[in-house]
């Protein structure tokens, strides 16, 4: 229980903080959107090359290159989606706690995270020639450009709707 009046203290005073500094609230949205659009961005390439590898039959190392390449970057901008975010959401604990559109948001991170595992996972077992993982790139690309779209559109939607 202390650490709950504690940890509601320091948002408070974040919100605070964080209200009455036009800058904060700039750089905040900015790591956001920018940690978004480098792994949203990258994981969107890997992905199209991906498919466009599995649809010309073409089982080559580009698309495992691709999504080696990429994976750096993904991670890097989803730690800074998921700080910013942390600090976003601390500045209006009350508001997102109740925000249907925070949770389905939230699920669809959640989501876009663990596909990303299985799709990681998929590439290793083809490079080390454990078994035909080409099905599994193919529709953990496509649910990948379909969860990154739907996280977007939800994130745009929220700060507008709630």
């Amino acid at each position: 229980m202390m650490m709950t009046a504690a940890l509601r203290d320091l948002a408070t005073t974040w919100g605070s903080f964080y209200a009455n500094h036009a800058t904060m609230r700039t750089l905040i949205a900015f790591a956001h959107v920018g940690g978004l659009v480098a792994a949203g961005g990258a994981s969107i390439m890997a992905d199209r090359e991906i498919l466009s590898t599995y649809r010309r039959r073409e089982q080559t190392g580009s698309a495992l290159l691709a999504v080696r390449k990429t994976h750096g970057v993904a991670l890097a901008g989803l730690a800074i989606v998921i700080a910013s975010g942390v600090l976003l959401f601390a500045a209006d604990v009350d508001a997102y706690l109740v925000s249907r559109l925070f949770w389905i948001k939230m699920a669809l991170v959640v989501a876009l995270m663990i596909n990303g595992a299985v799709l990681t996972r998929a590439e290793r077992r083809i490079a080390s020639n454990i078994g035909d993982s080409w099905g599994t790139l193919q529709w953990t690309a496509i649910a990948s450009l379909s969860l990154w779209f739907l996280t977007t559109f939800i994130g745009t939607a929220l700060p507008n709707i709630g």
